[in-house]
C-alpha cells in the first residue's frame, strides 16, 4: 500500500510533465517549421525581396521610356533620338557608320 501510493506520487506527476513537454514540443516544432511557422515567414520574406527588386527594376525601365517618349512628343524634338529612331524604322545607315554583320 506504501509503495503503491509512493509509486503513484511518483509517475503521475512524470507522466503529467511528459504530457505537457510532448505538448509543449509539438507547438515549437509546428512554430518553427509549420504551414505558417518561421521558416514559412523566412521564405515568404526572400520572395518578397525579389519581387521588390524586380519591381523596382521595372519601375526604372519605365521611367526610362516616358523620358524617350517625352522627348519625342515635346515641341522640340532631340535630333538624335529622332535620327536613331528613323535608321531603325527605314534600316538604312549613316555613310560614317561602323557595321558589323555577325554569323
Amino acid at each position: 500500500m506504501v509503495i503503491r501510493r509512493r509509486v503513484r506520487a511518483i509517475v503521475v506527476p512524470a507522466v503529467l510533465w511528459m504530457v505537457s513537454a510532448l505538448v509543449v514540443g509539438y507547438f515549437v516544432h509546428q512554430a518553427e517549421s509549420g504551414s505558417r511557422g518561421l521558416e514559412a515567414k523566412r521564405v515568404l520574406k526572400v520572395e518578397a525581396y525579389g519581387l521588390t527588386q524586380e519591381l523596382n527594376a521595372a519601375k526604372a525601365e519605365r521611367s526610362t521610356w516616358e523620358h524617350r517618349v517625352s522627348l519625342l512628343r515635346s515641341e522640340q524634338i532631340d535630333r538624335d533620338l529622332l535620327e536613331e529612331r528613323a535608321r531603325v524604322v527605314l534600316g538604312r545607315v549613316h555613310a560614317n557608320d561602323l557595321v558589323i554583320i555577325g554569323p
